[in-house]
């Protein structure tokens, strides 16, 4: 990449590899930007990008990333051989106050000085561990506590906000280090190579079937916007779908102007209510991380519905609703659901028996007011599905929805049958906060 187009051009494909959305006006806006600041002023360089091309807060951190892989604050400068003395002693100072431009400074003299190591016969590359393993920041935090408190009483305030400020600064140096660490990578092996495996994708296009623990408690977050929006698009349906009943009185008024005929007919405006929602949640290990999404969805729904009722299965179903009662903290009730549910009889899923048991022991939940949304992967074990009983459920309720975690080219092999329901329920693809937040903007 020798010119500042071929970077830009490289830099937008990049972000749109990241999973981040650009348009092509978007990028002949970032370039149009850059007619009008000082290129030689890189932060402003990336506040223009920024401007231009992030539309969400959680695109951000991708986004810099990319940014300092495509536009390094020293390419090509040579390495700097470190500081003098005990890098510790110098690091314990830099956690206790440093500006970013020291900060960032000293990790690229650490890199430099313990980040290359062998990475296989004949082999070498850079490592962010070697650094940290040999600095230790965490280490430091007793030996700061006393210079910092200097025989203050520990325990109260000031403790508190020393540990933070260090616990802050420790973190602002494991990213100087990263950064640098991602710089000499991509000059070494190319950008293109570092840029794929450093950027995780963002959080609404994260995979509900691969999300980690810590995915998972981002994705928390996202839960009750969504659950406003799922509420509000399902009462415009509801008020959308019916008529009040006759106004027999105005109806009668209006026919004295056409000789008693009543050419025009009066109703009633409908009664404003709340929907109600009915949830059936497979809970199966394959798709434990959509279910868990999922049931933080129905945990945040009950804010927003006149009633909801959730129910849970594997190869029998129960109502899971007790668990997420007005008050109960939601890792507590996940908890609850997992230790006290009886959603288990052999432990391999089967949505025929789920279905037949539902309809037999809670039938009566699904209603002409309800809308009953189905989450699951439609994989049946080989067992018989039970079309004709969910045939009976969708017919019940006023509308119903299936929404399934897996992508659609997965659909049909193996024991999926998912366009076998899909004939009786409308099944969408609903993989990550993206998709979701797609099928419900259908709900119009």
């Amino acid at each position: 990449m020798t010119s500042l187009v071929d970077r830009h051009v490289g830099f937008v494909h990049a972000l749109r590899e990241a999973g981040m959305p650009v348009s092509l006006a978007e990028g002949l806006d970032a370039a149009r930007a850059l007619r009008v600041i000082d290129l030689r002023e890189r932060e402003t360089l990336r506040a223009a990008y920024a401007a231009t091309l992030v539309k969400k807060p959680g695109y951000r951190a991708g986004f810099d990333v990319l940014f300092d892989l495509w536009f390094p604050a020293v390419a090509g400068e040579p390495v700097r051989a470190g500081s003098a003395g005990d890098p510790r002693v110098r690091l314990a100072e830099l956690l206790v106050e440093s500006s970013d431009a020291e900060m960032t400074e000293f990790a690229r003299a650490m890199v430099g000085r313990f980040g290359r190591q062998a990475a296989g016969p004949g082999r070498q590359n850079w490592f962010s561990y070697s650094v940290l393993r040999e600095l230790s920041p965490e280490t430091l935090m007793a030996r700061i506590l006393q210079e910092v408190l200097a025989g203050r009483e520990r325990g109260g305030l000031a403790e508190k906000t020393a540990r933070q400020r260090v616990n802050a600064n420790i973190a602002r140096f494991q990213e100087a280090v990263a950064a640098d660490v991602r710089r000499r990578i991509a000059e070494d092996s190319g950008i293109e190579r570092i840029a794929r495996a450093s950027v995780k994708p963002p959080l609404d296009q994260v995979d509900f079937l691969r999300a980690a623990k810590a995915d998972l408690a981002r994705l928390r977050k996202e839960v009750y916007p969504l659950a406003r929006r799922l509420a509000a698009r399902l009462t415009v349906k509801q008020r959308r779908g019916r008529r009040g009943r006759l106004d027999f009185r105005r109806t009668v008024r209006a026919s004295l102007q056409s000789g008693g005929v009543p050419l025009t007919t009066v109703f009633k405006p409908p009664r404003p209510h709340r929907p109600e929602l009915v949830i059936l949640c497979d809970t199966s290990d394959s798709v434990a991380s959509f279910a868990h999404f999922t049931l933080l969805l129905t945990y945040a729904l009950r804010e927003q519905f006149a009633r909801v009722r959730a129910f849970g299965f594997v190869d029998r179903v129960d109502e899971i609703t007790r668990f997420f009662a007005p008050g109960i903290d939601v890792v507590e009730a996940m908890t609850n659901l997992a230790n006290k549910s009886d959603m288990v009889r052999f432990g391999r899923t089967n949505y025929g028996h789920a279905f037949d048991g539902f309809l037999d022991r809670y039938g009566d939940a699904v209603g002409p007011k309800t809308s009953l949304l189905i989450l699951g992967d439609a994989r049946t074990n080989y067992q018989p599905p039970a079309l004709d009983t969910l045939k009976t459920l969708a017919g019940r309720a006023r509308h119903a929805y299936w929404l399934n975690p897996e992508p659609r080219p997965q659909w049909d092999t193996g024991d999926s049958i998912a366009s076998a329901y899909a004939g009786v329920v409308p099944m969408h693809e609903c993989r990550n906060v993206q998709q979701l937040t797609a099928f419900i903007e259908t709900l119009a």
